[in-house]
């Protein structure tokens, strides 16, 4: 084990100076999470422009929504470990790069190949950057209040998906050249946290061998259990990914709102209830939080069919506030209860199991409504959509009731 030769290490630092360290670091690792997913909405408003610029049909746009998904598998799978081995620090900037390389793709595209390669660069960024951040966010905390760590994190999360989509929303209604301005907007943000990312001290001494083997699996004795939550994060992230993909189209074609700013607000609205609602209810014991997203589910979704079927601004808004309630409780909820299911050396087997089955939520299901949507009408999608993700919800629940009964 070699010590780090460059990177100054918090634990170098005087007692007096850790304190102001500490919440320093916090506050550049949430801040890494919350640009990195902001990129990942900054898109959600210029959907509809890529779809006239290069004639992508609804199909078109869900893939190029769902492509983003391979990113964070590749990250997840071959590289969710290499803060462990080479420093939170660098992975952070690396993850920055990725995110600004991804960033001139969208900004200089000429064509729908470089959308999509811009949108899989964009994921692995998020996906390399998310955990490096997480762990700083962890390591930046004191012992006793690392519990919260999650939902600081998790906060972030939420935050930056809202940025994202409101900002670019805001760009695009009223500000010249919608295509260019939110990417150049992004790039000088990327740079200015770069540089304080740079000063920010490492939380490892030492490095370890590189491992890029991937690591998933649920024992055996855990299966049962892992059904509800697993579940839980597929929902929670289906309905992210809905109205993150096609929300501004749903307004514009179901409810025929055609203010960009205000169909990016309405997607917000989304996010920002999802970051309030985990800061709010962080004391709930990790089942209850699970159980309460999954049975708000199904009133989220229904009320989104609701909307479509009536043209419903107000009904909307207020879909869009369960389903951020929801998704939130499940998601947060659903992480969890998975940590808890097995031993110290057997925990990030199951939680990249669970973000797999999150990805996965993120991107099948949106792909799947894209192709209803084309071939059968926005309202058969949507009835489709909520059907399923209701079932799922509720297979969960029984789910969740056997595998306590089964402990008992």
């Amino acid at each position: 084990m070699n010590d780090y030769s460059s990177a100054p290490s918090i634990r170098d630092l005087p007692v007096t100076a850790t304190r102001q360290v500490s919440t320093f670091g916090r506050l550049i690792g949430g801040c890494v999470v919350a640009v990195l997913f902001m990129g990942s909405t900054l898109l959600t408003p210029l959907y509809d422009l890529y779809s006239t610029t290069y004639h992508l049909s609804v199909l078109g746009l869900g893939v190029l929504y769902a492509v983003y998904v391979i990113g964070n598998l590749v990250a997840l799978l071959f590289f969710g470990r290499l803060s462990d081995q080479v420093g939170r620090r660098p992975i952070a900037l690396a993850s920055l790069a990725l995110a600004a390389l991804s960033t001139f793709l969208f900004l200089f595209a000429r064509g729908p190949t470089w959308l999509f390669a811009a949108r899989i660069i964009s994921g692995l960024g998020v996906g390399l950057g998310s955990g490096a951040a997480t762990a700083w966010i962890t390591e930046f905390t004191p012992e006793a209040k690392r519990t919260s760590a999650a939902s600081m994190m998790t906060a972030f999360n939420f935050a930056g998906l809202a940025l994202g989509v409101m900002s670019a929303g805001l760009l695009v209604q009223y500000e010249p050249h919608p295509l260019r301005l939110p990417f150049e907007m992004y790039l000088v943000l990327l740079t200015v946290l770069a540089l304080f990312v740079a000063r920010t001290p490492e939380t490892l001494r030492a490095r370890s061998q590189i491992d890029l083997k991937p690591r998933l699996g649920v024992p055996s004795g855990a299966r049962l259990p892992f059904i509800a939550p697993a579940a839980g994060g597929f929902a929670a992230m289906a309905i992210v990914g809905f109205y993150a993909a096609l929300g501004p189209t749903t307004l514009k074609h179901s409810l025929h709102v055609v203010n960009s700013a205000l169909s990016g607000a309405v997607v917000a609205e989304l996010f920002v209830v999802a970051a309030l609602v985990i800061v709010a209810t962080r004391h709930l014991t990790a089942r209850a939080t699970m159980m309460i997203g999954l049975m708000t589910i199904p009133i989220g979704v229904v009320l989104l069919v609701v909307a479509q079927r009536y043209g419903s601004l107000t009904i909307m808004l207020l879909s869009a506030s369960f389903c951020g309630l929801s998704a939130a409780l499940a998601y947060r909820g659903g992480l969890a209860v998975a940590g808890t299911l097995t031993p110290p050396e057997r925990r990030a087997e199951v939680a990249s199991s669970y973000f797999v089955c999150c990805f996965i939520g993120n991107a099948l299901p949106i792909i799947g409504v894209a192709a209803l949507t084309k071939f059968n009408g926005a309202d058969v999608a949507s009835l489709v959509f909520a059907g399923v993700l209701s079932i799922i919800s509720v297979a969960a629940l029984v789910a969740a009731r056997f595998a306590l009964s089964a402990r008992s």
